[in-house]
């Protein structure tokens, strides 16, 4: 499990900044529903809000996880 966490992180680590900006574009809709032109969608920016921090979340994880993967292997190299 670890080797394909460490495959993950290391040829993918891209995804997480993906994800991220999914979250922020989700986050940043759910914002505009949130304006009184938009009140019968508001439920729906509820759950944009909701979506996009739990996405920004998984991709600010990632991101930390390809940084610590990163100062391992450099610290054993050197």
């Amino acid at each position: 499990m670890a080797n394909s966490i460490e495959t993950l992180v290391q040829d993918y680590g891209w995804i997480h900044t993906a994800i991220g900006l999914i979250g922020n574009a989700a986050f940043f809709a759910g914002s505009i529903l949130f304006l009184p032109r938009f009140e019968p969608l508001k439920t729906w920016g509820v759950w944009l809000f909701i979506v996009g921090a739990g996405l920004m979340l998984v991709g600010s994880a990632g991101n930390l996880m390809v940084k610590v993967y990163e100062a391992r292997h450099k610290r054993a190299q050197g």
